[in-house]
């Protein structure tokens, strides 16, 4: 008779994908654990391209999306297609990572199911459920669904206890970004882009929804504007798969020599662009951790963080979307090396590695009691 205990993995974008696979390698080794992948495919490319360089295979893909499809049109198809697959699979315990809308619906088909939830990367807050839109009332109902927390820092942690749930139910592991990030910074391949020797870099993601129309216009705005102050200063836009972010980066970047634009980079090439970058500008999550952990300040394009250590630290700063506020910020990083340095320590708030390790023997002892 099998034993051993069954263990869904539902995955939906490539950030996702990312941190998750440290817990499903970790999974995959013991033996306790039949584990299952579900895509829901909500990223369908970037999704397939970041779990396969860590060796991970999908074993159920739902297929979700469709072009031009509204957040409540995807969220209703979620449900449509997660419901009948955890009905078959009849898991032990489900895990998934973050805030999108395939952790949302995952969490609560659990809850429907009486399944046991696990949420890692639990406990991430802002003051504005509408910031970031939609991932913080995301995580919020996932919170309040979830069997186990699993907080990466401290800080986390002490939002959930304020949100009154049971300091029982929630593990400090690190963050599997980390762990992520330590596997792969020695895979990383060479730098895929032909930038001046004795040039700076700065890596640039822009795509949050809150962020579209006026106030990306500011962020190229300065982009262009420090271009033009730096001839030195080179950028690298990966631009996010969104058509109101790829035209409107288009029509103001695409013609600036110095700016280079290309798809979104798989991991281990993100790695490497990271690695080179002396700075990074972005309104995304997951670079407010991976960046200060190989020493590379961070300009968080956004008037909120739910990952406010970074900031604490010194190692990040919130610039918000303005463009005089971007270039000045910028400038100063450039200009004092005293400041720069300040920014560049090395250290990370978020982990040491070892955050899927913890997460599988939380599980285990769960599932074991």
């Amino acid at each position: 008779m099998n034993s051993k205990k069954r263990i869904v993995c539902v995955i939906g974008t490539r950030p996702e994908a990312i941190k998750m696979a440290p817990v499903i390698l970790k999974l995959r080794e013991a033996p306790w654990a039949e584990t299952t992948v579900v895509a829901t495919g909500q990223h369908r490319e970037l999704l397939d391209q970041s779990l396969s360089v860590f060796g991970v295979n999908v074993h159920r893909n739902l297929e979700v999306m469709v072009e031009g499809q509204s957040l409540p049109r995807l969220t209703a198809r979620l449900f449509e297609r997660l419901e009948p697959c955890l009905s078959d699979l009849a898991p032990d315990m489900l895990l998934a990572q973050g805030d999108t809308t395939s952790v949302l619906v995952a969490a609560m088909v659990c809850f429907y199911q009486n399944i046991p939830f696990g949420h890692v990367e639990a406990g991430l807050r802002t003051a504005d459920i509408h910031l970031p839109f939609p991932e913080e009332f995301n995580r919020r109902v996932a919170g309040l669904l979830s069997t186990l927390h699993f907080a990466p820092t401290r800080g986390a942690q002490a939002n959930l206890h304020r949100a009154g749930i049971s300091d029982a139910s929630v593990f400090v592991t690190g963050n599997t970004c980390i762990d992520a990030l330590h596997w792969m910074k020695d895979r990383a391949p060479p730098l895929p882009f032909s930038v001046g020797e004795g040039s700076k870099v700065a890596l640039v993601t822009a795509h949050r929804r809150e962020n579209m129309g006026e106030p990306m216009r500011q962020m190229f705005q300065a982009i262009l504007d420090l271009r033009r102050r730096y001839p030195d200063l080179e950028f690298i836009y990966p631009v996010h798969p969104n058509p109101g972010v790829g035209q409107l980066a288009r029509d103001m970047l695409s013609r600036e020599v110095g700016i280079h634009m290309c798809p979104p980079l798989d991991y281990p090439t993100l790695v490497s662009v990271l690695r080179r970058a002396t700075f990074v500008l972005t309104d995304s999550g997951g670079l407010q951790e991976e960046a200060p952990a190989l020493g590379k300040p961070v300009l968080v394009m956004r008037s909120e963080t739910e990952r406010p250590e970074a900031v604490e630290l010194g190692v990040a700063r919130l610039v918000g979307s303005d463009r005089n506020r971007i270039v000045a910020e910028v400038s100063r990083l450039l200009d004092d090396p005293e400041f720069y340095g300040s920014m560049s320590l090395g250290i990370s708030p978020y982990g040491d590695g070892r955050a899927a390790e913890r997460i599988c023997e939380h599980v285990r002892a769960y599932l074991a009691a």
